[in-house]
């Protein structure tokens, strides 16, 4: 790709470059984590709730019911502001954790657990991760 997806302007904000293409399928990935959450049997699931491991306290039931909470919230906005040519510091980060839950499950749903089973799995979902950690960078970029 020719330029940056995301470029910080002078007033702080950040200008989302992306082609109808581009929003498509980033409005495809916060829809996939937003339909995760809400049902239980997605196959995105269970990259959204890890297994609790009661001896630390992020891993609390309680802990873990406020991130579920900020999940949703997260990709609800996100995908809110998929249209949007200018995110402010708050919508571009919430676009940065969805799409960070957005990969995170990909690997997992897809066993995706070193370099060598991603090259060895279908193209279309190589593309797919390879897209998703291009913006995770280039949106931290700016951030």
């Amino acid at each position: 790709m020719a330029g940056k997806l995301f470029v910080r302007r002078r007033d702080g904000r950040v200008e989302v470059r992306l082609n109808d293409e581009g929003r498509g399928f980033v409005r495809a990935l916060f829809r996939e984590v937003v339909a995760a959450e809400r049902d239980p049997d997605h196959e995105w699931r269970g990259g959204l709730l890890p297994p609790i491991d009661p001896s630390r306290d992020e891993d609390d039931p309680l802990a873990s019911l406020q991130r579920q909470q900020q999940i949703a919230t997260n990709a609800e906005l996100a995908l809110m502001t998929v249209d949007e040519q200018y995110l402010n510091d708050a919508e571009a980060w919430v676009w940065l954790t969805t799409l960070q839950v957005a990969l995170r499950a990909t690997a997992l749903a897809r066993g995706l657990f070193d370099d060598e089973r991603l090259e060895a799995a279908d193209a279309s979902v190589v593309d797919q991760v390879r897209g998703m950690q291009q913006l995770l960078f280039e949106l931290a970029d700016c951030l």
